[in-house]
Protein backbone atom coordinates (compact mmCIF):
# COMPACT_ATOMS: atom_id res chain seq x y z
CA UNK A 1 0.00 0.00 0.00
CA UNK A 2 0.98 3.97 -0.62
CA UNK A 3 0.10 6.88 1.17
CA UNK A 4 -0.48 10.01 -0.58
CA UNK A 5 0.06 14.22 0.43
CA UNK A 6 -0.90 16.68 -1.45
CA UNK A 7 0.90 20.18 -0.74
CA UNK A 8 -0.13 23.69 -1.69
CA UNK A 9 2.81 25.22 -3.76
CA UNK A 10 3.08 29.16 -4.33
CA UNK A 11 5.90 30.68 -6.23
CA UNK A 12 6.09 28.73 -9.07
CA UNK A 13 6.13 30.69 -12.31
CA UNK A 14 6.25 27.91 -15.03
CA UNK A 15 6.14 24.33 -15.92
CA UNK A 16 10.00 24.45 -15.94
CA UNK A 17 9.72 25.71 -12.26
CA UNK A 18 6.99 22.69 -11.46
CA UNK A 19 9.60 19.76 -12.92
CA UNK A 20 12.22 21.32 -10.57
CA UNK A 21 10.11 21.15 -7.33
CA UNK A 22 8.70 17.04 -8.60
CA UNK A 23 13.08 16.30 -8.83
CA UNK A 24 13.63 17.66 -5.39
CA UNK A 25 11.03 16.09 -3.80
CA UNK A 26 11.62 12.71 -5.33
CA UNK A 27 14.64 12.70 -3.11
CA UNK A 28 12.98 13.07 0.08
CA UNK A 29 13.76 9.64 1.16
CA UNK A 30 10.28 7.46 1.67
CA UNK A 31 8.71 9.32 -1.66
CA UNK A 32 7.94 6.78 -4.11
CA UNK A 33 6.69 9.35 -7.05
CA UNK A 34 5.32 12.95 -7.22
CA UNK A 35 3.25 14.94 -9.50
CA UNK A 36 3.32 18.42 -9.77
CA UNK A 37 1.28 20.70 -11.99
CA UNK A 38 1.88 24.64 -11.91
CA UNK A 39 -1.26 25.95 -12.89
CA UNK A 40 -3.08 24.32 -9.90
CA UNK A 41 0.01 25.15 -7.57
CA UNK A 42 -0.28 21.60 -6.61
CA UNK A 43 2.39 18.58 -5.56
CA UNK A 44 0.72 15.11 -4.83
CA UNK A 45 3.14 12.92 -3.73
CA UNK A 46 2.94 8.71 -3.32
CA UNK A 47 5.13 7.75 -0.33
CA UNK A 48 5.65 4.74 0.39
CA UNK A 49 3.72 2.15 2.19
CA UNK A 50 5.45 2.44 6.26
CA UNK A 51 7.24 5.25 5.21
CA UNK A 52 5.44 7.34 8.08
CA UNK A 53 6.65 10.07 6.07
CA UNK A 54 6.50 13.33 7.84
CA UNK A 55 5.50 17.07 6.41
CA UNK A 56 8.74 18.85 7.14
CA UNK A 57 11.25 17.48 5.46
CA UNK A 58 8.90 17.56 1.84
CA UNK A 59 8.01 21.48 3.21
CA UNK A 60 11.61 21.60 3.69
CA UNK A 61 12.38 20.55 -0.22
CA UNK A 62 10.29 23.00 -1.50
CA UNK A 63 11.38 25.62 0.22
CA UNK A 64 15.08 25.13 -0.52
CA UNK A 65 14.33 26.08 -3.73
CA UNK A 66 13.01 29.02 -3.08
CA UNK A 67 8.94 28.29 -2.60
CA UNK A 68 6.10 28.06 -0.29
CA UNK A 69 4.52 24.75 0.84
CA UNK A 70 2.65 23.52 2.80
CA UNK A 71 -0.49 21.17 3.46
CA UNK A 72 -3.29 21.85 0.81
CA UNK A 73 -6.10 22.02 3.66
CA UNK A 74 -3.72 24.44 5.23
CA UNK A 75 -5.16 27.83 4.07
CA UNK A 76 -3.00 29.99 2.16
CA UNK A 77 -1.18 33.52 3.18
CA UNK A 78 -2.93 36.26 1.98
CA UNK A 79 -1.18 38.25 -0.71
CA UNK A 80 -1.53 41.60 1.07
CA UNK A 81 -0.31 40.61 4.51
CA UNK A 82 2.68 38.47 3.16
CA UNK A 83 3.76 42.00 1.33
CA UNK A 84 3.01 43.56 4.70
CA UNK A 85 5.43 41.44 6.53
CA UNK A 86 8.30 41.54 4.05
CA UNK A 87 9.15 45.38 4.77
CA UNK A 88 12.17 46.55 4.42
CA UNK A 89 13.99 49.98 3.49
CA UNK A 90 12.25 52.50 1.63
CA UNK A 91 8.92 50.05 1.81
CA UNK A 92 10.66 47.47 -0.34
CA UNK A 93 10.31 44.49 0.41
CA UNK A 94 12.86 42.38 2.35
CA UNK A 95 12.59 38.44 2.73
CA UNK A 96 13.89 37.22 6.36
CA UNK A 97 15.09 33.64 6.24
CA UNK A 98 12.03 32.10 6.74
CA UNK A 99 10.54 33.72 4.09
CA UNK A 100 9.65 32.82 0.64
CA UNK A 101 12.62 33.58 -1.98
CA UNK A 102 11.76 36.83 -3.85
CA UNK A 103 10.37 36.23 -7.70
CA UNK A 104 11.69 38.42 -10.33
CA UNK A 105 11.11 38.45 -13.54
CA UNK A 106 13.78 39.52 -15.90
CA UNK A 107 13.03 40.45 -19.66
CA UNK A 108 16.10 40.18 -22.20
CA UNK A 109 19.13 38.36 -21.92
CA UNK A 110 21.69 41.32 -22.59
CA UNK A 111 24.56 43.00 -20.07
CA UNK A 112 21.80 44.31 -17.90
CA UNK A 113 19.81 41.36 -17.83
CA UNK A 114 22.76 38.83 -16.68
CA UNK A 115 24.01 41.06 -14.71
CA UNK A 116 20.61 41.70 -12.38
CA UNK A 117 19.55 38.04 -13.02
CA UNK A 118 23.04 36.91 -11.44
CA UNK A 119 23.06 39.73 -7.99
CA UNK A 120 19.05 38.92 -7.27
CA UNK A 121 19.87 35.15 -7.33
CA UNK A 122 22.90 36.00 -4.87
CA UNK A 123 20.43 37.70 -3.33
CA UNK A 124 18.26 34.83 -2.74
CA UNK A 125 15.48 35.44 -5.56
CA UNK A 126 14.59 33.10 -7.88
CA UNK A 127 14.88 34.79 -11.09
CA UNK A 128 12.40 33.75 -14.48
CA UNK A 129 14.64 34.95 -17.95
CA UNK A 130 12.93 35.72 -20.93
CA UNK A 131 14.54 35.91 -23.87
CA UNK A 132 12.71 36.32 -27.24
CA UNK A 133 16.24 35.92 -29.41
CA UNK A 134 19.49 35.04 -29.16
CA UNK A 135 21.02 34.45 -25.69
CA UNK A 136 22.91 37.33 -24.60
CA UNK A 137 21.48 40.16 -26.34
CA UNK A 138 23.27 42.60 -28.94
CA UNK A 139 26.83 43.43 -27.82
CA UNK A 140 28.25 39.32 -27.76
CA UNK A 141 25.80 38.70 -30.52
CA UNK A 142 25.59 41.37 -33.23
CA UNK A 143 27.23 44.45 -31.69
CA UNK A 144 30.66 44.73 -29.81
CA UNK A 145 31.98 41.71 -30.15
CA UNK A 146 32.04 40.87 -33.45
CA UNK A 147 32.42 44.86 -34.70
CA UNK A 148 35.87 45.20 -32.75
CA UNK A 149 36.93 41.72 -34.50
CA UNK A 150 36.28 42.94 -38.04
CA UNK A 151 37.73 46.54 -36.49
CA UNK A 152 40.80 44.90 -35.72
CA UNK A 153 41.40 42.76 -38.55
CA UNK A 154 40.31 45.52 -40.48
CA UNK A 155 43.81 47.30 -38.62
CA UNK A 156 45.62 44.60 -39.40
CA UNK A 157 44.94 44.93 -43.21
CA UNK A 158 45.82 48.79 -43.17
CA UNK A 159 49.16 48.10 -41.62
CA UNK A 160 49.99 45.40 -43.90
CA UNK A 161 49.05 48.33 -47.23
CA UNK A 162 50.29 51.25 -45.36
CA UNK A 163 52.81 52.14 -42.21
CA UNK A 164 54.98 54.94 -41.28
CA UNK A 165 57.58 52.24 -41.82
CA UNK A 166 57.17 51.52 -45.36
CA UNK A 167 60.80 52.82 -46.04
CA UNK A 168 62.39 50.20 -43.75
CA UNK A 169 59.62 47.49 -44.13
CA UNK A 170 58.25 46.81 -47.73
CA UNK A 171 54.59 47.02 -48.03
CA UNK A 172 51.64 44.60 -49.39
CA UNK A 173 48.48 44.86 -50.63
CA UNK A 174 46.96 42.17 -48.61
CA UNK A 175 44.16 39.15 -49.61
CA UNK A 176 41.04 39.83 -48.29
CA UNK A 177 38.87 36.41 -47.37
CA UNK A 178 36.55 38.13 -45.38
CA UNK A 179 34.46 34.82 -45.56
CA UNK A 180 37.52 33.23 -43.41
CA UNK A 181 37.39 36.49 -41.53
CA UNK A 182 33.83 36.45 -40.94
CA UNK A 183 33.83 32.23 -39.61
CA UNK A 184 37.11 33.50 -37.29
CA UNK A 185 34.95 36.28 -36.25
CA UNK A 186 31.61 34.33 -35.56
CA UNK A 187 33.75 31.44 -33.34
CA UNK A 188 34.59 33.90 -31.50
CA UNK A 189 31.39 35.07 -31.17
CA UNK A 190 29.94 31.44 -30.36
CA UNK A 191 32.86 30.41 -27.73
CA UNK A 192 32.11 33.86 -25.75
CA UNK A 193 27.83 33.48 -25.51
CA UNK A 194 28.32 30.12 -24.21
CA UNK A 195 31.08 30.93 -21.97
CA UNK A 196 29.24 33.81 -20.51
CA UNK A 197 25.51 33.26 -20.79
CA UNK A 198 24.13 30.11 -22.02
CA UNK A 199 26.65 28.11 -19.44
CA UNK A 200 26.17 30.39 -17.37
CA UNK A 201 22.44 30.04 -17.08
CA UNK A 202 22.37 26.43 -17.80
CA UNK A 203 24.53 25.96 -14.52
CA UNK A 204 22.21 28.27 -12.44
CA UNK A 205 19.10 26.33 -10.96
CA UNK A 206 17.67 29.49 -9.42
CA UNK A 207 17.61 30.99 -12.95
CA UNK A 208 14.89 29.78 -15.36
CA UNK A 209 14.77 30.69 -18.51
CA UNK A 210 12.08 30.74 -21.07
CA UNK A 211 12.14 31.21 -24.62
CA UNK A 212 9.33 33.38 -26.41
CA UNK A 213 8.09 37.60 -26.30
CA UNK A 214 7.20 38.60 -23.43
CA UNK A 215 4.15 41.32 -22.67
CA UNK A 216 2.40 42.99 -19.82
CA UNK A 217 -0.47 41.76 -19.05
CA UNK A 218 -0.88 44.01 -15.64
CA UNK A 219 1.42 44.96 -13.37
CA UNK A 220 2.03 41.57 -11.36
CA UNK A 221 1.90 38.92 -14.76
CA UNK A 222 3.55 39.17 -17.93
CA UNK A 223 2.14 37.00 -20.82
CA UNK A 224 4.88 35.58 -22.92
CA UNK A 225 4.13 34.04 -26.18
CA UNK A 226 6.39 30.96 -25.92
CA UNK A 227 8.71 30.16 -29.31
CA UNK A 228 7.58 26.51 -29.41
CA UNK A 229 3.95 27.58 -29.05
CA UNK A 230 1.13 28.46 -27.03
CA UNK A 231 1.29 31.24 -23.92
CA UNK A 232 2.40 30.88 -20.56
CA UNK A 233 1.54 33.40 -17.64
CA UNK A 234 4.65 34.71 -15.08
CA UNK A 235 3.85 36.17 -12.07
CA UNK A 236 6.35 38.65 -10.70
CA UNK A 237 7.09 40.33 -7.07
CA UNK A 238 9.50 42.58 -9.20
CA UNK A 239 10.49 42.91 -12.91
CA UNK A 240 12.97 44.14 -14.86
CA UNK A 241 12.76 45.62 -18.61
CA UNK A 242 16.29 45.18 -20.13
CA UNK A 243 15.17 44.55 -23.79
CA UNK A 244 17.42 46.53 -25.29
CA UNK A 245 17.61 48.53 -28.70
CA UNK A 246 17.54 48.14 -32.44
CA UNK A 247 18.52 50.40 -35.28
CA UNK A 248 16.43 53.08 -36.54
CA UNK A 249 15.78 53.51 -39.90
CA UNK A 250 14.88 57.01 -40.97
CA UNK A 251 11.75 57.90 -43.14
CA UNK A 252 14.13 58.14 -46.44
CA UNK A 253 11.34 57.73 -49.54
CA UNK A 254 11.89 54.45 -51.03
CA UNK A 255 14.46 52.94 -48.38
CA UNK A 256 11.77 50.26 -47.03
CA UNK A 257 11.93 47.50 -49.42
CA UNK A 258 15.35 47.83 -50.49
CA UNK A 259 18.13 45.34 -49.85
CA UNK A 260 19.58 47.54 -47.40
CA UNK A 261 22.12 46.78 -44.61
CA UNK A 262 22.05 47.55 -40.46
CA UNK A 263 24.70 46.85 -38.72
CA UNK A 264 23.42 43.16 -37.91
CA UNK A 265 24.04 42.67 -41.87
CA UNK A 266 27.02 44.60 -42.33
CA UNK A 267 28.60 42.44 -39.29
CA UNK A 268 27.04 39.33 -41.27
CA UNK A 269 28.06 39.95 -44.45
CA UNK A 270 31.10 37.05 -45.96
CA UNK A 271 31.45 39.91 -48.85
CA UNK A 272 33.71 43.16 -48.98
CA UNK A 273 31.02 45.64 -51.51
CA UNK A 274 33.29 47.41 -54.21
CA UNK A 275 31.24 50.48 -53.44
CA UNK A 276 30.05 51.39 -49.74
CA UNK A 277 27.38 54.34 -48.43
CA UNK A 278 26.95 55.09 -44.90
CA UNK A 279 23.58 57.21 -44.17
CA UNK A 280 24.78 58.27 -40.57
CA UNK A 281 27.01 59.80 -38.53
CA UNK A 282 26.73 57.30 -35.33
CA UNK A 283 29.55 55.72 -33.51
CA UNK A 284 28.26 52.60 -35.43
CA UNK A 285 28.66 54.68 -38.77
CA UNK A 286 32.05 55.87 -38.23
CA UNK A 287 33.75 52.36 -36.68
CA UNK A 288 31.82 50.03 -39.81
CA UNK A 289 32.52 52.79 -42.26
CA UNK A 290 36.60 53.23 -41.77
CA UNK A 291 36.69 48.90 -40.99
CA UNK A 292 34.94 48.34 -44.72
CA UNK A 293 37.49 51.31 -46.05
CA UNK A 294 40.21 49.28 -45.36
CA UNK A 295 39.35 46.24 -45.88
CA UNK A 296 38.84 47.64 -49.37
CA UNK A 297 35.55 48.82 -49.85
CA UNK A 298 35.03 52.57 -51.43
CA UNK A 299 33.36 54.04 -48.78
CA UNK A 300 31.37 57.68 -49.25
CA UNK A 301 29.92 58.69 -45.38
CA UNK A 302 26.78 60.94 -45.45
CA UNK A 303 26.77 63.14 -42.42
CA UNK A 304 23.59 65.17 -41.57
CA UNK A 305 25.30 67.56 -39.67
CA UNK A 306 29.55 66.77 -39.15
CA UNK A 307 31.03 63.78 -37.35
CA UNK A 308 30.79 64.10 -33.82
CA UNK A 309 29.22 67.18 -33.95
CA UNK A 310 28.03 66.90 -29.96
CA UNK A 311 31.33 66.31 -28.59
CA UNK A 312 34.52 69.35 -28.65
CA UNK A 313 34.61 70.47 -32.16
CA UNK A 314 37.84 69.38 -32.31
CA UNK A 315 37.16 65.87 -32.39
CA UNK A 316 35.04 65.80 -35.61
CA UNK A 317 37.88 67.60 -37.43
CA UNK A 318 40.32 65.43 -36.29
CA UNK A 319 38.46 62.07 -37.27
CA UNK A 320 37.73 63.65 -40.36
CA UNK A 321 40.34 64.71 -41.94
CA UNK A 322 42.05 61.18 -40.55
CA UNK A 323 39.25 59.67 -42.36
CA UNK A 324 39.67 61.68 -45.55
CA UNK A 325 43.67 60.57 -45.57
CA UNK A 326 42.69 57.44 -46.05
CA UNK A 327 40.11 58.04 -48.67
CA UNK A 328 36.71 58.10 -47.84
CA UNK A 329 34.62 60.46 -48.19
CA UNK A 330 32.86 62.70 -45.69
CA UNK A 331 29.97 64.18 -47.08
CA UNK A 332 29.03 66.78 -43.99
CA UNK A 333 25.19 68.57 -43.88
CA UNK A 334 24.07 66.14 -46.49
CA UNK A 335 21.05 63.83 -46.46
CA UNK A 336 19.83 61.30 -48.93
CA UNK A 337 15.81 62.76 -49.83
CA UNK A 338 15.07 60.00 -51.65
CA UNK A 339 16.69 55.93 -52.40
CA UNK A 340 16.20 53.51 -55.27
CA UNK A 341 17.24 50.37 -55.98
CA UNK A 342 17.50 48.90 -59.73
CA UNK A 343 19.71 46.28 -61.51
CA UNK A 344 21.57 45.18 -57.77
CA UNK A 345 22.32 49.03 -57.34
CA UNK A 346 21.83 51.72 -55.02
CA UNK A 347 21.05 55.42 -56.05
CA UNK A 348 20.70 57.64 -53.43
CA UNK A 349 19.60 61.81 -54.53
CA UNK A 350 21.03 64.03 -52.15
CA UNK A 351 21.92 68.05 -52.41
CA UNK A 352 25.24 67.44 -53.58
CA UNK A 353 23.56 65.50 -56.65
CA UNK A 354 23.39 61.42 -57.24
CA UNK A 355 25.32 58.90 -55.56
CA UNK A 356 25.74 55.15 -56.19
CA UNK A 357 26.76 51.93 -54.48
CA UNK A 358 26.59 48.49 -54.22
CA UNK A 359 25.43 48.08 -50.51
CA UNK A 360 23.85 50.66 -47.97
CA UNK A 361 24.77 50.90 -44.73
CA UNK A 362 22.12 53.22 -42.49
CA UNK A 363 23.33 53.97 -38.71
CA UNK A 364 21.26 56.56 -37.77
CA UNK A 365 20.77 55.09 -33.99
CA UNK A 366 19.24 53.28 -32.49
CA UNK A 367 15.70 52.80 -30.98
CA UNK A 368 14.15 51.69 -27.80
CA UNK A 369 12.59 48.03 -28.38
CA UNK A 370 9.86 48.43 -25.84
CA UNK A 371 6.66 49.04 -28.45
CA UNK A 372 5.50 45.44 -27.84
CA UNK A 373 5.62 45.25 -24.37
CA UNK A 374 2.16 46.45 -23.49
CA UNK A 375 4.03 49.12 -21.22
CA UNK A 376 0.71 50.75 -20.34
CA UNK A 377 -1.31 47.45 -19.02
CA UNK A 378 1.76 47.59 -16.08
CA UNK A 379 1.47 51.36 -15.85
CA UNK A 380 4.97 52.11 -16.91
CA UNK A 381 5.68 55.39 -18.47
CA UNK A 382 7.87 56.05 -21.98
CA UNK A 383 9.30 59.12 -23.07
CA UNK A 384 8.61 60.55 -26.71
CA UNK A 385 11.43 58.38 -28.36
CA UNK A 386 9.61 55.03 -26.46
CA UNK A 387 12.24 54.94 -24.04
CA UNK A 388 11.86 53.77 -20.75
CA UNK A 389 11.47 56.64 -17.97
CA UNK A 390 13.51 55.47 -14.95
CA UNK A 391 15.22 57.19 -11.71
CA UNK A 392 18.73 56.88 -10.49
CA UNK A 393 17.89 53.67 -9.37
CA UNK A 394 16.65 52.03 -12.71
CA UNK A 395 13.04 52.52 -11.21
CA UNK A 396 10.26 53.29 -13.46
CA UNK A 397 6.60 54.86 -13.02
CA UNK A 398 5.53 52.07 -11.32
CA UNK A 399 8.40 51.33 -8.42
CA UNK A 400 8.66 47.37 -8.25
CA UNK A 401 8.93 47.57 -12.16
CA UNK A 402 12.66 47.94 -12.75
CA UNK A 403 14.27 49.04 -16.51
CA UNK A 404 17.82 49.41 -17.57
CA UNK A 405 20.22 49.59 -20.65
CA UNK A 406 19.12 50.77 -24.13
CA UNK A 407 15.57 50.57 -23.44
CA UNK A 408 16.22 53.60 -21.26
CA UNK A 409 17.27 56.74 -22.15
CA UNK A 410 20.79 55.18 -20.25
CA UNK A 411 23.85 56.32 -22.24
CA UNK A 412 23.70 53.38 -24.70
CA UNK A 413 27.38 51.16 -23.42
CA UNK A 414 27.06 47.55 -22.46
CA UNK A 415 29.34 48.30 -19.20
CA UNK A 416 26.73 51.41 -18.50
CA UNK A 417 23.61 48.23 -18.87
CA UNK A 418 25.73 46.14 -16.77
CA UNK A 419 26.56 48.82 -13.82
CA UNK A 420 22.76 49.32 -14.11
CA UNK A 421 21.61 45.96 -14.14
CA UNK A 422 23.41 44.93 -10.95
CA UNK A 423 22.24 48.04 -8.79
CA UNK A 424 18.58 47.26 -9.70
CA UNK A 425 18.77 43.67 -8.17
CA UNK A 426 20.23 45.42 -4.72
CA UNK A 427 17.30 47.91 -5.00
CA UNK A 428 14.94 44.45 -5.96
CA UNK A 429 15.95 42.70 -2.61
CA UNK A 430 15.13 46.12 -0.35
CA UNK A 431 19.17 48.30 -0.99
CA UNK A 432 18.63 52.01 -2.10
CA UNK A 433 21.66 52.28 -4.91
CA UNK A 434 21.93 55.03 -7.53
CA UNK A 435 23.68 54.54 -11.11
CA UNK A 436 26.19 57.68 -10.78
CA UNK A 437 27.02 58.32 -14.15
CA UNK A 438 28.92 61.60 -13.78
CA UNK A 439 32.21 60.36 -14.92
CA UNK A 440 31.33 57.96 -17.36
CA UNK A 441 34.07 57.33 -20.54
CA UNK A 442 33.22 56.53 -23.57
CA UNK A 443 35.64 55.21 -26.33
CA UNK A 444 34.77 54.96 -30.45
CA UNK A 445 37.19 52.13 -32.12
CA UNK A 446 38.10 54.34 -35.00
CA UNK A 447 41.71 54.81 -35.39
CA UNK A 448 42.53 57.34 -34.35
CA UNK A 449 40.63 56.68 -31.17
CA UNK A 450 38.24 59.24 -29.90
CA UNK A 451 37.16 58.84 -26.20
CA UNK A 452 35.61 61.44 -23.74
CA UNK A 453 35.13 61.19 -19.74
CA UNK A 454 33.43 64.06 -18.21
CA UNK A 455 32.47 67.77 -19.49
CA UNK A 456 33.53 69.40 -22.32
CA UNK A 457 34.31 73.04 -22.70
CA UNK A 458 30.84 73.73 -24.24
CA UNK A 459 29.30 71.52 -21.66
CA UNK A 460 30.25 72.65 -18.45
CA UNK A 461 29.55 76.50 -19.46
CA UNK A 462 26.15 75.34 -19.98
CA UNK A 463 26.24 73.78 -16.44
CA UNK A 464 27.74 77.47 -15.55
CA UNK A 465 30.89 76.38 -14.61
CA UNK A 466 34.14 78.56 -15.87
CA UNK A 467 36.80 76.52 -16.98
CA UNK A 468 40.27 76.73 -17.88
CA UNK A 469 41.73 74.40 -20.67
CA UNK A 470 44.94 73.14 -22.77
CA UNK A 471 45.23 70.92 -25.89
CA UNK A 472 48.40 69.11 -26.12
CA UNK A 473 49.20 67.96 -30.23
CA UNK A 474 50.34 64.74 -30.15
CA UNK A 475 53.62 65.41 -31.78
CA UNK A 476 54.64 66.88 -27.70
CA UNK A 477 54.26 63.01 -26.62
CA UNK A 478 57.43 60.72 -26.91
CA UNK A 479 54.84 57.70 -27.59
CA UNK A 480 53.13 58.82 -30.33
CA UNK A 481 57.11 60.39 -31.65
CA UNK A 482 58.57 57.07 -31.49
CA UNK A 483 55.38 55.80 -33.40
CA UNK A 484 55.59 58.01 -36.10
CA UNK A 485 52.34 58.35 -35.69
CA UNK A 486 51.07 62.31 -34.26
CA UNK A 487 47.36 62.25 -35.46
CA UNK A 488 45.15 63.99 -32.92
CA UNK A 489 45.43 65.44 -29.42
CA UNK A 490 44.53 65.21 -25.66
CA UNK A 491 42.35 68.30 -24.17
CA UNK A 492 42.24 68.91 -20.31
CA UNK A 493 38.91 71.12 -19.09
CA UNK A 494 39.87 72.31 -15.85
CA UNK A 495 37.84 74.75 -13.04
CA UNK A 496 38.57 78.05 -13.69
CA UNK A 497 40.40 79.21 -10.32
CA UNK A 498 40.96 76.15 -8.66
CA UNK A 499 42.21 73.70 -10.92
CA UNK A 500 40.02 70.61 -10.65
CA UNK A 501 39.74 68.79 -13.54
CA UNK A 502 36.54 68.59 -15.18
CA UNK A 503 36.76 66.47 -18.32
CA UNK A 504 39.55 64.97 -20.99
CA UNK A 505 38.89 64.69 -24.61
CA UNK A 506 41.67 62.52 -26.63
CA UNK A 507 41.94 61.68 -30.50
CA UNK A 508 44.85 59.27 -30.10
CA UNK A 509 45.65 55.64 -31.52
CA UNK A 510 44.83 53.52 -28.21
CA UNK A 511 42.84 56.45 -26.73
CA UNK A 512 40.37 53.90 -25.00
CA UNK A 513 43.50 52.69 -22.82
CA UNK A 514 44.19 56.27 -21.25
CA UNK A 515 40.70 57.46 -20.69
CA UNK A 516 40.08 55.15 -17.55
CA UNK A 517 43.31 56.84 -15.81
CA UNK A 518 41.61 60.43 -16.26
CA UNK A 519 37.88 58.99 -15.21
CA UNK A 520 39.78 57.78 -12.06
CA UNK A 521 41.36 61.66 -11.51
CA UNK A 522 38.28 63.05 -11.98
CA UNK A 523 36.37 61.06 -9.99
CA UNK A 524 39.39 62.03 -7.34
CA UNK A 525 38.66 65.47 -7.87
CA UNK A 526 42.23 65.86 -8.62
CA UNK A 527 43.62 69.13 -9.79
CA UNK A 528 45.63 69.54 -13.00
CA UNK A 529 49.12 70.39 -10.63
CA UNK A 530 47.85 66.88 -9.15
CA UNK A 531 48.03 65.04 -11.99
CA UNK A 532 50.94 66.67 -13.62
CA UNK A 533 53.17 65.77 -10.11
CA UNK A 534 52.08 61.91 -10.39
CA UNK A 535 54.52 59.12 -12.16
CA UNK A 536 53.21 58.03 -15.74
CA UNK A 537 55.35 55.21 -17.34
CA UNK A 538 57.69 56.63 -20.02
CA UNK A 539 56.78 55.96 -23.79
CA UNK A 540 52.97 55.30 -22.95
CA UNK A 541 50.45 57.12 -24.41
CA UNK A 542 48.51 57.89 -20.69
CA UNK A 543 51.72 60.07 -20.55
CA UNK A 544 50.05 62.54 -22.37
CA UNK A 545 47.65 63.26 -19.73
CA UNK A 546 50.40 64.53 -17.66
CA UNK A 547 52.40 66.24 -20.66
CA UNK A 548 48.74 67.63 -21.22
CA UNK A 549 48.28 68.70 -17.02
CA UNK A 550 51.98 69.93 -17.45
CA UNK A 551 50.64 72.74 -20.09
CA UNK A 552 48.96 74.71 -18.12
CA UNK A 553 52.19 76.14 -16.15
CA UNK A 554 54.89 75.20 -18.68
CA UNK A 555 55.99 74.97 -22.12
CA UNK A 556 56.38 71.02 -22.65
CA UNK A 557 58.23 71.38 -25.52
CA UNK A 558 61.17 72.96 -23.02
CA UNK A 559 60.99 70.05 -20.92
CA UNK A 560 63.63 67.20 -21.99
CA UNK A 561 61.67 63.99 -23.04
CA UNK A 562 60.94 62.39 -19.64
CA UNK A 563 60.79 65.15 -17.30
CA UNK A 564 58.99 65.05 -14.06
Amino acid sequence: MTEAITLHVDGMTCGACAEHVRQALEKVPGVRSAAVSYPQRRAEITADAGADLEMAPLVAAVSALGYRAQAADMPSKPADLLNKTLGGLNGEPKRGDAEPALQVAVIGSGGAAMAAALKAVEQGARVTLIERGTLGGTCVNVGCVPSKIMIRAAHIAHLRRESPFDDGIASASPAILRERLLAQQQGRVDELRHAKYEGILASTPAITVLRGDARFQDDRHLIVQLAEGGEHEVAFDRCLIATGASPAIPPIPGLQGTPYWTSTEALASDRIPERLTVIGSSVVAVELAQAFARLGSQVTLLARNTLFFREDPAIGEAVTAAFRAEGIEVLEHTQASEVAFANGAFVLTTGRGELRADRLLVATGRSPNTRALDLEAAGVTVNAQGAIVIDNGMRTSTPHIYAAGDCTDQPQFVYVAAAAGTRVAVNMTGGDVALDLTAMPAVVFTDPQVATVGYSEAEAHHAGIETDSRTLTLDNVPRALVNFDTRGFIKLVAEAGTGRLLGVQAVTPEAGELIQTAALAIRARMTVQELADQLFPYLTMVEGLKLAAQTFTKDVKQLSCCAG
